[in-house]
């Protein structure tokens, strides 16, 4: 097991900018594509996410001192710190459990392909620490394996299908073929963001309103750039924050040129992974007949440069914390988890077709439910955390708003820990399941005949 460790261990120390690339090449080279455009997509994917993660970095070492400031300056007490998704993937890696999640997830995978219960190949390795963290949790808490690999193996199995489900909505609002998005914490909240887009569809009036950046003939159009909306963010953020005028016109421009450059990236990662996946199609549809249509799993990176994803996130940052301000009893405040927004909130955007009402009104109560479960989540992040050697100051909370606060991770703790509330809403989820699955068939009908 020290041996698996220490391989798992020399494995992750790439980043998931590097890993990904080196499977496309397996990938490319299993299926014969030529050299040259197989070594230029691979280098295009891992150029695009590496953007991604660059400009990521450079967004919140610039809106996590405004977000500090804020608090500062008012005087506001919240105990527990968010301190975004990294942490949380320590954990994860550093439980014995971990290990052992990769071989069994792939298998999973392996046998819901061949069994045809799946059509996704899911090669996001890096993404594996969200359904390993469940199994980490669980072994902590109940000391059992059997317990954390049942609930990782219901998440794999939840994760890839939601991946399938979500194929067709891809397709439909990027126009790439043969391309899904693999993270549970995006993907995962699918079934409830179908259901928020059924219940818009019968409300009179609300189904109509439509506000869709990516609309080029919309009288709005200009004022909805993200590279507008961000500069306007970056204002009043500063604002609030209390900055000089030089500090805040500065980081105005840089959520600006975050916004500006994200898309790029986006784009970037599409054209890499185009090729990839058509390749792959015809290969499948050559050797096994009525399985044309395997979709490969990739992060979320492929949907930055869509301008419903960019301003649904910017729109809903300032509402996330305008509301962890005025919750009764919230002990935090998001920040280190706040620009994960814009990924986490891109499955509403895809299946609302763009519309930035629909997909803010969705996110509201994803984003309030977000900050209940972190903040409830808060005592068990920080003793597993300090069971890693991690600390974080002495007495402090720790906890992390999307990824520490994520829906269907906390139902499976609360199911495995005999919660009878998560146990008495089974049948509600299976039904969502079910609206889920029959959506992705006529979806599926619609847009692969």
């Amino acid at each position: 097991m020290e041996t698996l460790n220490n391989v798992i261990d020399s494995f992750f120390q790439f980043k998931a900018y590097v890993m990904l690339p080196v499977f496309i090449l397996i990938i490319g080279l299993i299926i014969r594509m030529k050299t040259g455009p197989l070594l230029r997509s691979a280098l295009q994917l891992g150029t695009g996410f590496a953007g991604v993660f660059i400009v990521f970095s450079f967004f919140v070492e610039n809106i996590q001192p405004a977000v500090q400031m804020i608090m500062v300056e008012r005087g506001l007490d919240f105990p527990v710190l968010d301190v975004g998704w990294p942490p949380l993937a320590a954990i994860t890696w550093s439980s014995s459990i971990a290990p052992l999640t990769i071989p069994l997830v792939i298998a999973i995978n392996i046998i819901l392909l061949a069994t045809k219960l799946s059509r996704t190949i899911y090669i996001d390795i890096w993404n594996f620490w969200h359904m390993a963290l469940i199994g980490a949790i669980l072994l902590a808490v109940s000391d059992s394996y059997l317990i954390a690999f049942a609930a990782i193996i219901l998440l794999t199995v939840y994760t890839i299908k939601t991946a399938d489900w979500a194929a067709p909505y891809v397709k439909r609002e990027t126009g790439i073929d043969g391309v899904t998005i693999s993270p549970i914490s995006v993907i995962g909240l699918l079934p409830f963001a179908e259901l928020m887009d059924r219940l818009y569809d019968r409300i009179p009036g609300l189904k109509k309103w439509n506000f869709n950046p990516q609309d080029s003939e919309s009288r709005w159009k200009d004022m909805a750039d993200p590279t507008v909306i961000g500069f306007i963010m970056g204002i009043l953020l500063g604002a609030a924050a209390r900055y000089s005028i030089k500090d805040i016109l500065e980081l105005g421009i840089h959520i600006a040129a975050v916004m500006f450059l994200l898309p790029k990236c986006g784009g970037l990662i599409g054209e890499g992974i185009t090729p990839v996946s058509n390749a792959m199609k015809e290969k499948i549809q050559a050797r096994f007949s009525g399985r044309s249509e395997l979709y490969v799993a990739v992060d979320t990176g492929i949907l930055m440069n869509n301008r419903s994803v960019i301003v649904s996130g910017l729109i809903l940052m300032p509402l996330a914390l305008a509301i962890a301000l005025v919750l009764p009893g919230n002990r935090i405040l998001p920040l280190g988890d706040l620009p994960n927004l814009l990924s986490v909130i891109s499955v509403t955007v895809l299946i609302s077709r763009g519309n930035v009402i629909r997909s803010v009104l969705t996110g509201i109560p994803i984003i309030t439910t977000y900050i209940l479960i972190s903040d409830y989540m808060a005592e068990l992040y920080t003793g597993l955390a300090a069971g890693t050697g991690m600390t974080f100051g002495e007495d402090q909370l720790i906890s992390a708003f999307t990824d520490g606060g994520h829906h269907a991770r906390f139902f499976l703790y609360e199911l495995f820990t005999g919660n009878i509330i998560a146990i008495a809403s089974i049948p509600v989820l299976g039904f969502l399941l079910f609206l889920s699955h029959r959506r992705y068939r006529k979806n599926q009908e619609a847009l692969y005949k």
